[in-house]
């Protein structure tokens, strides 16, 4: 039987350091067939240059600085994939991620995503007094429901919708929730996929200065339920042949 293709989606902004070990994660994947394409967010240091180097093992483009959540959506409409798959330009897959993950969504269709456990780690770089600037990695791999540990079906992700453009953090907090509120079936692999690195450009720590928009996110999750709550109040009020309350 024809396996589906899978899009692996990377955003990168100024990772010219990690970039590589990501792609050669998802390279080195045994799942096929696979694609993966890179969007570089404007970055002005060697990201580009990285990425090119691949050639044709992957697809490359660039995009004016706006954002990882329009990174992620201009590679979404360049994917070709029935699966999407993301990865942060500075964590990495273990391998067999996708083989695993696509297991699960074979086993089950009614399954519209899975996730799996992150494991952290401090980026071996650092000096023992950049080390102290971070928090520790967790001490035991965590269940983790974020998009870059997840692999979806393509008509999945388009129930919910692009990623929010109009923030900088809170990005995958806000689809998420979004997913959750379109009712998509999820599960909870107990191994670990992904790596996530722990450095100084973290993207929580890169854009500090815009931490108030999680609150911004929480906010419109919160008036999107409050809306779908009134409307079905409305619409029983209805069925039984009576007018809501204001």
């Amino acid at each position: 039987m024809k396996r589906p293709l899978i899009s692996v989606l990377i955003g990168v902004y100024n990772a010219e350091r990690y970039l590589s070990e990501a792609i050669e994660s998802v390279l080195g994947q045994r799942y096929r067939p696979l694609e993966l394409i890179v969007v570089d967010d404007g970055s002005d240091d060697g990201s580009g240059e990285v990425a090119r180097r691949y050639g044709d093992a992957l697809t490359y483009v660039r995009q004016e600085n706006a954002g990882n959540g329009a990174a992620r959506n201009h590679a979404v409409r360049l994917a070709r994939g029935e699966l999407y798959a993301f990865l942060d330009a500075d964590d990495r897959f273990v391998p067999g991620k996708l083989e695993l993950q696509y297991a699960a969504l074979a086993a089950s269709p009614q399954l519209d995503m899975v996730f799996g456990h992150v494991r952290e780690f401090v980026s071996p770089e650092l000096t023992p007094a950049q080390r102290a600037g971070i928090r520790p990695p967790a001490p035991q791999p965590l269940p983790w429901p974020a998009p870059n540990l997840m692999l979806i079906r393509r008509e999945s992700f388009e129930r919910v919708g692009p990623f929010a453009e109009e923030v900088r953090v809170g990005v995958t907090v806000d689809w998420y929730a979004r997913a959750t509120e379109a009712g998509l079936r999820g599960a909870m692999l107990p191994e670990v996929v992904l790596e996530r690195r722990l450095h100084l450009a973290n993207n929580g720590l890169r854009e500090r200065d815009s931490r108030q928009q999680y609150l911004h996110v929480l906010k419109a999750a919160l008036d999107r339920r409050r809306a779908r709550a009134a409307q079905d109040v409305s619409e029983a009020a209805r069925a039984a042949g009576g007018e809501p309350r204001p």
